[in-house]
């Protein structure tokens, strides 16, 4: 049971698994700038990594995950202007997602985890799950869909060590000391460190302006320094949240 990636397997073998009570985890992410030391697809790559991880804990299958995200916001993710970053409306992603629990529950899957690797995906993650149980929660009763932020599961006693001036907060945390050093734990040939920026933490206003002008980002698109940042960081950080989420799900699913 060493694959969990449901694109890998054969249909046999995935529709072996989900007759066997698999949970099924949707990886979620984004196409977005995160500064000139690391790819565009971070987003996704994480989450991606990280329901595998707790897959390969609790016996589940990781369903190919989505590369496109809503629209980076200044705030938490440098915002729309910067090339590269592509982006969905909100309407868009929730119809995907909602198209992708209904074809899931079609193959007999009835727990379904959102792995989100997105900060602006959140409420929309919540809508499609809310709409998904309204479209099909009358004659599939038992289905039961959990959305959950991978970095919610690193406690605060794991990142205090990472972060002797104090934590900013995960908003802040774009393309900073988190994701640098899970992807130089998980990626490393995909971060170059010569190219590290020192800006932030960015200090923004209490609300936004649209349309998006960029201002009070930093040009390199980090919103807070990554300086520090090292794969042993990111293994503890990767294992935990791994650890965390696969609690999660016995706790919430009945897993074998």
């Amino acid at each position: 049971m060493s694959e969990v990636m449901m694109s890998r397997m054969s249909w046999q073998t995935y529709a072996r698994r989900i007759a066997e009570g698999a949970v099924v985890f949707l990886p979620v992410g984004a196409l977005e700038q995160h500064g000139p030391h690391l790819p565009l697809g971070v987003d996704a790559m994480l989450s991606t990594d990280v329901a595998c991880g707790a897959a390969k804990l609790v016996g589940g299958v990781v369903a190919a995950p989505l590369n496109y995200g809503y629209k980076s916001q200044a705030r938490c993710g440098g915002g729309q202007c910067f090339p590269g970053t592509t982006s969905l409306d909100a309407s868009t992603l929730i119809g995907f997602v909602q198209d992708v629990i209904r074809e899931l529950v079609r193959h007999g899957a009835r727990s379904v985890v959102l792995v989100d690797g997105h900060y602006e995906n959140q409420w929309f993650l919540t809508e499609a799950c809310e709409l998904a149980w309204r479209e099909l929660g009358k004659d599939t009763p038992d289905l039961r869909c959990m959305r959950t932020e991978y970095w919610d599961f690193c406690g605060i006693e794991v990142l205090n060590p990472m972060f002797p001036g104090g934590f900013p907060g995960f908003a802040l945390e774009h393309a900073a000391l988190i994701e640098t050093s899970m992807m130089l734990h998980l990626h490393p040939e995909l971060v170059d460190l010569s190219l590290l920026p020192d800006d932030g933490p960015a200090e923004f206003p209490v609300y936004d302006m649209y349309p998006q002008s960029g201002h009070g980002v930093p040009p390199s698109g980090v919103l807070s320094s990554a300086r520090g940042a090292r794969a042993d960081y990111g293994q503890v950080i990767y294992e935990t949240v791994c650890a965390g989420l696969a609690g999660a799900v016995r706790a919430a699913f009945p897993v074998r």
